[in-house]
């Protein structure tokens, strides 16, 4: 009797409804296209907040990308949900990117290089005798 029905039920887990782990982390679409789900913004919201924090990272913000890229995280991981924010948020997850290769690029220039690489200029690049140079110090004209 046990073996007509195993053959009759091959599958042997009980729970024969598919749909029920249909809003599950692992799902192939987000609900919401903000990381704080339910309690964040709709989706015209989210359209001109992703919009806004894109145009505001060119006026020199930069930050605010990854701001975007963080926020709208689940539009950033699905490539087929939310397509009118997804552009923003894709051009800037490159803007970003672009932005922190030039500053370390910069950054790793004066910081190993120096002095050693570039000469006499050095000293006109370089901040920390800026308030020497413009005079705003009162030793500076006692030597």
């Amino acid at each position: 009797m046990e073996a007509s029905q195993s053959e009759a039920n091959p599958n042997p887990n009980p729970n024969t409804n598919n749909n029920a782990n249909r809003n599950s982390i692992m799902s192939s679409m987000p609900l919401w296209p903000t990381i704080d789900g339910p309690l964040g913004l709709t989706e015209e919201e989210s359209l001109r907040y992703s919009r806004r924090f894109y145009k505001f990272g060119y006026a020199l913000l930069p930050w605010l990308w990854a701001v975007n890229c963080f926020y709208f995280w689940p539009v950033l991981r699905h490539p087929s949900s939310f397509p009118g924010i997804r552009r923003y948020v894709i051009s800037s997850a490159i803007g970003f990117t672009v932005f922190t290769a030039l500053l370390c690029s910069w950054a790793l220039t004066f910081a190993i290089g120096g002095e050693d690489l570039f000469g006499p200029v050095w000293e006109k690049l370089v901040m920390y005798n800026l308030a020497d140079r413009l005079g705003l110090t009162g030793w500076s004209s006692l030597i």
